[in-house]
């Protein structure tokens, strides 16, 4: 399908999830792309620029055109954000890592780019909540992202308790996420809270040197209990599929 007259594409650029990789990771068009595309929608623009000269290192990066989209842009930045499309412009998102759009403000212009009939185009490349969801034995049949937990104890420790309570009744697995340098206290929260037998993935560095994916009862967890220190997780409550 062609992108309705007036209007480019908008790609969503995924981007490796650590420090280390390069584009013998990503898809070859992803690269023609960045080689491309001169009109880029991100979070932070040193982030984004110096993604894509991984990407590409003898980028052009002055002819590139950034703009700021993140949770503080405001309905009419992003229209202003679509206008720039206008006249067969393409333009790309480009995450902070892993892909565009999930747990990424990216979301609010897709959503905006589908009420004007403008074409999204996803393109191949890493997330971290499937890749541990794959790597994890729980329900990847039947899963629901939370995004993050609240950040008080006590909230927390409620939430925790409710995720629990579901993955048991539903089967469903309990896919979170943490700000890294909250990660210690959430695994704390979660050993302290969870029955002996419910199973918990934590999923750490993922793609990097080092990384890893472990499933454990939490009774295990505790006996084997990881510092996990300020590397990036995705955490998973749930059952093994029967």
């Amino acid at each position: 399908m062609s992108a309705p007259e007036g209007y480019g594409s908008l790609y969503l650029m995924p981007v490796w999830l650590g420090d280390l990789g390069g584009v013998e990771q990503m898809p070859s068009e992803n690269i023609a792309l960045v080689e491309r595309i001169d009109l880029w929608f991100c979070e932070h623009e040193k982030t984004a620029r110096h993604m894509l000269r991984r990407m590409v290192p003898g980028i052009e990066l002055p002819r590139l055109e950034m703009h700021r989209l993140d949770k503080d842009s405001s309905a009419t930045d992003v229209s202003g954000m679509l206008r720039l499309m206008k006249n067969g412009r393409d333009a790309a998102i480009i995450s902070e890592a892993g892909m565009p759009g999930i747990a990424d403000p990216g979301a609010r212009l897709v959503a905006a780019a589908h009420a004007a009939s403008v074409r999204v185009v996803p393109l191949i490349g890493p997330s971290s909540l499937l890749l541990a969801l794959a790597a994890s034995g729980l329900n990847g049949q039947q899963f629901t992202f939370q995004g993050y937990l609240p950040v008080k104890p006590p909230e927390r420790k409620h939430a925790i308790k409710r995720l629990e309570q579901d993955a048991i009744r539903t089967g469903a697995a309990q896919v979170f996420i943490e700000t890294p340098y909250r990660n210690d206290a959430l695994l704390a929260d979660l050993l302290a809270t969870c029955a002996a037998n419910t199973l918990l993935t934590i999923a750490i560095d993922l793609t990097q040197p080092g990384g890893s994916v472990r499933t454990l009862e939490i009774a295990r967890w505790k006996k084997e209990k990881p510092e996990l220190g300020k590397r990036p997780a995705v955490f998973i409550l749930g059952a093994f599929p029967r």
